[in-house]
């Protein structure tokens, strides 16, 4: 039946409810006695981007089509989040879709259907010759053919019939390449998913992964008298059974508040979805501006503050700073209703009203990571739209905010893999962290699973555990409602760079931001590619100093000083510079061997007053922010 008149978004939710029996949406706000500060609120007549999201009436088309369930969708829903237990959450229908296209353009190709057939001939061809050779990759897509690969590096690779296995396995691999890649007419998005399915199962079949077909693993059985198996064997039912992250990082002695999450402080501000930690000076005076940490609530915010060796928090505490971090709750299923609206509003800017009331008449230095560097820069364009001025500089690690090029992690998001995600994450209220792990493992599947259950099942050797992998393993939950909208409006709408992402009554636009701007991007970053983090350049109107750390998305960050071999790359552009795309940037920047920190810090010092001011209190007892305990407060500890 056809409406002939528009109906009001009231009416419309009330007759969608109706239809689906879907309870109203339960309020997130926490009564005042968990609220221990609030803002005073906006000017009469002022516009105030941090009001509720009841207070804002958006058009029905801005609204993600997740948060518009249709009569009898539950019930889909509820069959596709079944459905997904048996497909490890991956939609069929976009594999489907994926290699649909692949086949059918491949089929009307007789030329490329030609090429491949010549191809196959050819290996056939030089492979008697490459028997006398080491494993190396055949192929030169995204590979070096002059380098051995790293699974078939060992010299009883090159005895028979080992070096049939590992030749015939690579010169496999690469006919598989050629045939998934290149084909003309396929989508750019459909071939990435079927290149990458077909290397994950060709992965799973690798003679590196077996022991009657690795030379290596055999020679270790018979040394160790097969007891390698007997280890691996225990390591296994030890994985097994240990399900619980936390259990897993207390056995491994990386206890948080004990042996990580150490730097001294105390948590001086808490509502329902931050605890905010004020760090203990080191000395008696200290840089006149604070510096507020807003890292991901993807993960744990003591990734930036592991063991006083390799913390980032205790090198700026040490530096001369006042340093605050926000630590994020680990929400439930109660909490399937947060979205990026009440991240934005009850975390990044109830922590700026915290820290302007305890340091007064300071600007702050912000710093965000990952996806907290994506919410901190939509902050600092809906503060320079609303011409607030208290960020004195906004540093970005390892941050997107042009999500068009997001890499492989692009290959799980799609309309129908996102619907299906919705659906898994609408029966339990949340994503969980094993099956979000399992994404970020599956793209670098080669080192991350492969090579570390060939060494610690059937080697039985296992890595020394440290710090970084004992906060690998403590995860945590993605609301509902805000991982539907992360996805839709940044990766899928692009909404973000392109200004259509709402604050308040109004769009945001970067261009809006009014503080310089410290970039930081790694080199072999899997889940924001530095030459995507590089967008910023096209999108900030301001200051620029990029630099491109060696390392990965963790390990590119957590980069203390005294390191061996760690470098970076560093080039500052001016607001009216002109522009340098990733390849020109990567030839004018200079190499620096070390670690970025000291850079970042003098950087930071140049935009900061002299340290002589005396460190200011513990909290502001007087504006009703009083220290609640000590750091690192009670979220971080939620399993």
């Amino acid at each position: 039946m056809k409406l002939r008149t528009r109906p009001t978004m009231e009416q419309s939710v009330t007759t969608i409810r109706t239809l689906t029996h879907i309870p109203p949406k339960r309020s997130t706000t926490q009564p005042d006695s968990v609220r221990h500060h609030t803002d005073a609120g906006a000017a009469d007549g002022e516009d105030d981007f941090r009001q509720s999201p009841r207070e804002r009436e958006l058009p029905m088309n801005r609204i993600p089509s997740a948060e518009i369930p249709l009569p009898g969708s539950n019930v889909d829903r509820f069959a596709h989040a079944q459905l997904a237990r048996l497909t490890g959450g991956i939609s069929p229908e976009a594999l489907v879709m994926a290699f649909e296209d692949w086949f059918m353009h491949l089929s009307r190709n007789p030329a490329q259907q030609a090429e491949l057939v010549q191809g196959l001939l050819q290996a056939l061809m030089e492979f008697p010759g490459r028997l006398q050779q080491p494993p190396r990759p055949a192929g030169t897509l995204g590979l070096d053919p002059s380098l051995p690969d790293r699974r078939f590096t060992h010299p009883g690779w090159q005895a028979w019939p080992f070096n049939l296995w590992s030749q015939s396995f690579l010169l496999t691999e690469a006919w598989w390449r050629s045939a998934t890649t290149g084909i003309r007419g396929v989508s750019p998005h459909h071939e990435n998913v079927v290149s990458f399915t077909v290397r994950q199962l060709l992965d799973t079949l690798s003679p590196a992964n077996f022991l009657g077909t690795n030379p290596e693993l055999l020679e270790h059985t018979v040394q160790s008298g097969g007891a390698n198996l007997l280890r691996g064997l225990r390591n296994l039912i030890a994985d097994q059974s240990d399900r619980q992250p936390s259990s897993r990082s207390a056995t491994s002695g990386f206890r948080v508040g004990r042996e990580v999450a150490v730097t001294p402080g105390q948590v001086i501000y808490r509502n329902h979805l931050i605890e905010l930690i004020q760090y203990t000076p080191n000395g008696a005076h200290v840089r006149p501006e604070p510096i507020l940490i807003v890292p991901s609530w993807i993960m744990k915010y003591y990734i930036l503050d592991l063991s006083p060796s390799n913390s980032l928090i205790r090198f700026l505490v040490d530096h001369g700073y006042t340093v605050f971090a926000i630590s994020w709750a680990n929400p439930g299923s109660d909490g399937r209703n947060l979205g990026m609206d009440d991240y934005l509003r009850s975390g990044v800017m109830d922590a700026l009203d915290a820290v302007a009331q305890i340091v007064p008449g300071q600007q702050i230095h912000g710093v965000g990571y990952c996806l907290g560097g994506t919410l901190l820069a939509i902050a600092a364009a809906a503060m320079g739209r609303d011409e607030d001025t208290r960020l004195a500089s906004m540093s970005m690690l390892a941050a997107q905010t042009d999500f068009t090029e997001p890499g492989e992690l692009a290959l799980f998001i799609d309309n129908s893999q996102v619907s299906f995600l919705e659906d898994i994450m609408w029966d339990r209220g949340y994503l969980d962290s094993p099956q979000m792990a399992g994404a970020f493992q599956l793209l670098n599947s080669r080192d991350l699973v492969w090579s570390r259950m060939l060494k610690d099942y059937l080697m039985g050797d296992r890595r020394p555990t440290t710090d970084l992998m004992a906060w690998n393993a403590d995860g945590t939950r993605l609301p509902y409602r805000m991982h539907s909208e992360y996805l839709r409006r940044l990766f899928l709408d692009n909404e973000l760079a392109s200004g259509r992402y709402p604050v308040g009554t109004l769009p945001v636009a970067l261009t809006d931001i009014t503080c310089p701007i410290f970039c930081v991007a790694t080199l072999r970053d899997h889940v924001a590619p530095w030459r995507s983090v590089h967008k910023l350049h096209l999108l900030a109107d301001v200051p620029i100093t990029f630099l491109l750390s060696s390392g990965g998305h963790n390990v590119g960050i957590v980069n203390p000083p005294g390191v061996a071999g760690r470098s970076y790359q560093v080039l500052t552009r001016p607001h009216d510079g002109r522009y340098l795309d990733p390849e020109a940037w990567l030839k004018a920047a200079p190499t620096h061997d070390g670690s970025w920190w000291p850079e970042w810090t003098a950087w930071l010092d140049a935009r900061s007053g002299e340290p002589t001011a005396a460190p200011p209190p513990m909290g502001n007892v007087a504006a009703g922010i009083a220290p609640l305990c000590q750091a690192p407060g009670t979220y971080v500890l939620q399993t």
